[in-house]
């Protein structure tokens, strides 16, 4: 029968807006991108691999034509969207409307190639059955400036990525792969380390006290810090300078712990006054509703999820329609939405909370899109959290874009801010007076306004918005006393590492990148090694270091900041139409009288010294140690006892970070590097000899075997305790440790039980059961009933239990099984309960997606079931020769968008 064939990305919105739609129209999903530059040599068309310009697939020296070709587990899902197409009298593509999303669309255009019907755009921003029914009846033509940014970006990062990995596999690490705007954000984390490294601290001291302001007030004491000594401010550690000095010329009084303590003293019997009171009214204004980086910054904030975790499960919310699309840079809120969001302020907090006319707010980033909405509930009304039926992250994050938004259409919060000096004499015995100024400050909220919906998270432990701190009503002149004083040390700390909501935020405010991708692009720089996670803290990894220094000695414009931030300026200026893409691939690719091109840098490069790239001296050069990037990972290299230089090696841990590598640090590695053995004495029990040592994976103790043990002998381990270090360990301590696992006795049930140190702690046995012990001692301290009373309770997550899916993903499209995807013996693996497949190299438990997981388990399945052993006895069949298969060549893909 005829139909209206409807194509979007994925299978989830296929569903939806398939049951929105209804008879007439047959809604299908491209799983995600239909084709692309080929991804290895085995994938490029055969036409251009002779060509000097067929690896990179972009024919550089005609207008950068790209070569597309289809993925091969995508070959069957053409021709199934072929077969749909012969049946249909119109053709709707109906993928994202965004730059990707539009470009989905124009090569589903150009693979399919309808013939004789009509071809139309269809865009929406909310999957709802009054927003697709709205789109159905009022497509677009498909906008090809779009495209054509879309098509740039792709050139521009193919460019970079082929031309300058190769570069890095040679002169610093193979596997190592380099991007236009991954490069960057790897630079900025280094760089914040090198200012780490660099810091010095500094220490200073003040005074806190609690002070009483007498009787007549119902909230006598509050809490102040010295502010001023003889009119002179207090220095605090925004005086000082990284370097842990006083900055330029500021006139402060920098106070030692000597001088602190005898200020306390001298105080004693002081009594103080009222100098001023300063009040000023207080107000806060809500905040926008979100946009994309802003989401990914709270989500990380208030509910520890990381960027991609956070849009792959906003991209599930907005699939199966609950909230609007989650790719967006602009603030603004439809007539529609600002209503919703109104009527639940009046229903849920009260006419009182609701200003007297709607709030607009304009998006303050460069180029936003304002055809875009604002990431927010879905629908012409808002479903609250509790009526949506949603659980888990789902419900969670679904939770935080609902208050946001309706916070966004509140009052504003009001209330008073009050500054209070105070002032009094210290007296040193045969010293002149001091006149000591100490000061508070405090703020009473005295109406809330959107505060009672929504409080944005902070970074760094700063105050938040709602946060209040009382003083009594004091004025000039009145007397207070002193309840308590005391000395307080401190010491200025390092610039804090970036975390995932800080780097997004730093890349957004240089410009860097688009909202859309910053989720990939700390994906990419984690799943590469270059950085690891400490806590939420991304630290950089030492070859991180190298990557950036030759990209900075050697392609310095490439990894500037601002010229990045200037060609996302250009790609703009391609989406508007104001800029023609040939012209600017042409001066990034081969450049100009004023700007060297990619390719003659990479051409012209000369002689990289490799060891000079990756070697970083630690400490002063005179002392000779110096830390190198090696292929197996970082190691120290130092001079010997006799002064010989690089005598000596260590491997450095892996989980040290850099700014912890200091020079002592360094000596004491090199003192006892992995694989130099402690001699701690006889086993008393044994006789042989007992030794300790630095491993890859941390401190051991061992014994060793005599010369003629059987070689299938193993000696005993034991690994240290977090308490022991191989400094202090004794024999008495060794002979513990090697003594594990110890039985601790025998269940009713006859099996036995142990107490085991294993990599992931400390831990009870019995038989395939295992049960987590909360500290190391317990391995030889805990009892038979004890460990009894551990097993005879539920069990829990951990060792203690199976463990759940790590995500669940959604609904397979060809098994309409769910997709999971679960922790293996040989690493991650998602499933559909019939078929696994196990996760890449660039693949990731917090980023991979529904239409990553098909694809997998789509090449999973061409291979077929898994064989099975075969029978002892069976004969085996002859091997049938394979035919030959011709492929098609692909011809370059063609500009030309068919209009309705």
């Amino acid at each position: 029968m005829p139909h209206k064939l409807v194509i979007v990305e994925s299978p989830a919105k296929a569903r939806t807006i398939g049951g929105y739609l209804g008879d007439g129209y047959v809604v299908e999903s491209s799983i995600g991108h239909i084709r692309d530059l080929p991804n290895n040599a085995a994938d490029t068309p055969a036409k251009i691999k002779d060509q000097p310009w067929g690896r990179l697939a972009i024919d550089v020296e005609h207008d950068f034509t790209p070569y597309y070709v289809v993925p091969r587990d995508k070959k069957s899902h053409i021709s199934k969207l072929k077969g749909l197409l012969k049946d249909a009298d119109e053709l709707y593509l109906a993928t994202d409307e965004d730059r990707e999303g539009e470009a989905i669309a124009w090569h589903l255009l150009d693979e399919l190639k309808p013939k004789n019907i009509p071809v139309k755009r269809m865009v929406f921003h909310e999957i709802t059955k009054a927003a697709i029914q709205e789109a159905a009846a009022n497509p677009r033509d498909l906008d090809m400036d779009l495209v054509e940014a879309q098509e740039t970006r792709r050139i521009l990062d193919r460019l970079y990525g082929y031309e300058v990995s190769p570069v890095l596999w040679r002169k610093v690490m193979s596997g190592l792969s380099a991007g236009r705007v991954q490069s960057v954000a790897t630079r900025l984390v280094v760089d914040r380390e090198k200012e780490r490294m660099a810091f010095r601290v500094a220490s200073y001291w003040d005074l806190e006290g609690t002070f009483d302001a007498g009787s007549k007030h119902d909230q006598r004491m509050f809490p102040a810090k010295l502010y001023s000594l003889d009119g002179t401010r207090v220095a605090s550690g925004s005086n000082f300078g990284p370097d842990g000095q006083l900055k330029g010329r500021a006139e402060v009084v920098h106070l030692d712990r000597a001088r602190a303590e005898s200020l306390v003293s001298a105080l004693a019997e002081s009594s103080y006054d009222v100098r001023s009171v300063e009040a000023k009214p207080y107000k806060r204004s809500p905040y926008a509703p979100f946009r994309t980086t802003t989401l990914q910054q709270e989500a990380s904030r208030k509910l520890g999820m990381g960027a991609s975790v956070t849009m792959s499960v906003a991209q599930r919310l907005y699939e199966n329609g609950f909230i609007t699309y989650m790719r967006t840079d602009s603030t603004t809120l439809s007539g529609g939405a600002i209503e919703a969001a109104r009527s639940q302020v009046r229903e849920l907090y009260g006419a009182e909370y609701l200003p007297d006319s709607p709030r607009t707010y304009t998006s303050k980033v460069k180029n936003a899109q304002e055809a875009h909405e604002a990431i927010r509930p879905a629908g012409e009304s808002f479903r609250t959290p509790a009526q949506t039926g949603l659980t888990g992250d789902q419900f969670r994050l679904y939770e935080l874009i609902w208050m946001r938004t309706v916070a966004s259409q509140m009052k504003d919060a009001v209330g008073q801010s009050v500054s209070v000096r105070l002032g009094g004499l210290a007296r040193l015995h045969g010293e002149a007076a001091t006149d000591v100024v100490f000061s508070a400050s405090g703020r009473v909220i005295t109406f809330h306004g959107f505060l009672k919906a929504y409080v944005e998270g902070t970074d760094e432990g700063a105050a938040k918005d709602d946060q209040e701190t009382r003083l009594p009503a004091l004025s000039e002149g009145d007397p207070v006393s002193a309840a308590s004083l005391s000395a307080n040390g401190h010491e200025t700390k390092p610039p804090s590492r970036y975390t995932e909501a800080t780097l997004i935020k730093e890349l957004e405010d240089r410009q860097i990148g688009r909202p859309s991708t910053y989720a990939s692009i700390i994906g990419t720089i984690l799943n590469r090694g270059y950085v690891y996670k400490k806590g939420t803290a991304l630290v950089p990894a030492w070859i991180a270091f190298s990557v950036v220094r030759l990209l900075e000695e050697h392609f310095t414009r490439l990894i500037d900041y601002d010229f990045t931030a200037l060609m996302e300026t250009v790609l703009d200026d391609v989406a508007r139409g104001e800029k023609d893409r040939v012209t600017e691939l042409t001066e990034f690719y081969y450049g100009s009288e004023k700007l060297a091109g990619l390719k003659p840098l990479v051409d012209g490069l000369g002689d990289i010294d490799a060891k000079e790239l990756a070697t970083f001296p630690v400490g002063d050069p005179e002392e000779g140690i110096a830390l190198r990037v090696g292929k197996y990972g970082p190691y120290l290299e130092g001079p010997g006892d006799d002064g010989a230089p690089a005598a000596k090696r260590a491997n450095v841990p892996d989980d040290l970070p850099p700014d912890e590598l200091t020079l002592a640090k360094a000596k004491e590695l090199l003192a006892n590097p992995a694989g130099e053995e402690i001699e701690l004495g006889n086993h008393p029990e044994t006789g042989l000899r007992v030794i300790a040592k630095n491993g890859r994976y941390g401190p051991f103790v061992t014994e060793e075997l005599p010369e003629d043990a059987p070689k299938s002998a193993k000696p005993r381990t034991g690994s240290l305790f977090k308490s022991m270090s191989l400094d202090t360990i004794s024999l008495a301590d060794a002979v513990k440790l090697l003594s594990l696992p110890r039985v601790v006795g025998a269940a009713e049930d006859g099996e036995e039980i142990t107490a085991q140190n294993g990599r992931y702690g400390p831990y009870l046995k019995k038989g395939t059961d295992s049960r987590s012990l909360t500290t190391e001692d317990q391995l030889f301290t805990i009892t038979l009933d004890e460990a009894l009373a551990i097993y005879a309770q539920p069990k829990q997550r951990g060792r203690a239990a199976a463990a759940p899916p790590l995500k669940e993903l959604g609904n397979d499209p060809v098994s309409g099984q769910p997709i999971v995807v679960k922790a293996g013996r040989f690493g991650e693996y998602v499933t559909d309960g019939e078929y696994n497949a196990t996760l890449r190299k660039d693949d990731s438990v917090e980023a991979i997606t529904l239409e990553r997981a098909a694809e997998l388990l789509a090449e999973r399945r061409e291979k077929g079931p898994a064989k099975k052993a075969a029978k002892r006895g069976a004969k085996k069949a002859p091997a049938k020769k394979a035919a030959a298969k011709k492929t098609a060549k692909k011809a370059p893909a063609k500009k030309a968008a068919k209009k309705t």
